[in-house]
């Protein structure tokens, strides 16, 4: 059993997140906790000049706002909402946060994803930890 698991959930994604969040619930240690983590990309410098002022805290306003409503009755679950590139991020709060386990969804990976790969091929890749991937 593991006592701190992280379950990344990408909100344009989430159709699997009940389930991902019932495999973190049954490897849950007594006393264990569960975060769900929100990645909000990072609006390039070049870009962000031309949004409206107070657009990138207006996003991740929203980000919040779904990420609550996607967990709501769910009060063993709580939630974060982080910037950066999701697959280094999401490795990058495993290792500062001592996470012993990831539960993530992912899709069946299409041509692009054996040229790029995808969020959850790289969080296997580079974890500090367990991987449990939902397909």
């Amino acid at each position: 059993m593991y006592k701190t698991i992280l379950v990344p959930i990408a909100l344009d994604h989430d159709a699997h997140a009940a389930e991902v969040l019932a495999i973190a619930r049954a490897l849950r240690a007594e006393g264990g906790r569960i975060t769900a983590l929100t990645v909000v990309e990072e609006i390039p410098a070049y870009v962000a000049q031309y949004l409206p002022e107070g657009q990138e805290s207006k996003t991740r306003d929203e980000v919040r706002s779904g990420i609550s409503a996607l967990l709501e009755g769910a009060g063993d679950v709580e939630a974060r909402v982080v910037s950066g590139h999701a697959g280094v991020t999401i490795v990058d709060y495993a290792a500062r946060h001592d996470v012993d386990l990831i539960v993530m969804a992912s899709h069946r990976p299409g041509l692009q994803d054996y040229f790029l790969g995808s969020t959850a091929a790289r969080v296997v890749r580079h974890a500090p930890c367990s991987v449990h991937v939902l397909r």
